[in-house]
């Protein structure tokens, strides 16, 4: 797993972090769960589940508010972090080392475009997630 300066962010609050294997590890901003609250459910996506950036594809609940979890590249959902179904007050602590999903994307070009609509750190920060 990378550091959150390498990520992409979304609009919608959602990092997304390419590995060297080809999948985006996908997560949410430390800003979205601090405006959440106490995260208390996470319903994921479906393995083998198609996705397209932007698409609600999971949703996060709390003591506050639900929200829902954007994909922010296209591709299959290949793997759930099983810790956070357990535990989804993990998201709370650690934001940027908690994964929620991962995603394999349709193609190489494709994601490079797809990261490319996507924010730095810095540009999140000075943007949706100030």
């Amino acid at each position: 797993m990378n550091t959150q300066d390498t990520f992409k962010f979304a609009e919608t609050h959602e990092w997304a972090d390419p590995e060297n294997d080809g999948l985006v590890w996908v997560g949410i901003s430390n800003h979205a769960q601090e405006a959440l609250g106490d995260v208390m459910f996470f319903q994921a996506p479906k393995i083998g589940q198609q996705v397209k950036q932007g698409e609600a594809i999971a949703a996060i609940e709390s003591v506050k508010a639900a929200s829902d979890i954007h994909a922010p590249v296209s591709g299959e959902i290949v793997a759930l972090n099983d810790a956070v179904d357990a535990a989804p007050e993990l998201v709370n602590e650690k934001p940027y080392a908690v994964w929620l999903f991962k995603i394999k994307p349709d193609s190489n070009a494709s994601l490079s475009s797809e990261l490319e609509q996507l924010m730095s750190l810095d540009q999140y920060q000075s943007g949706p997630g100030a």
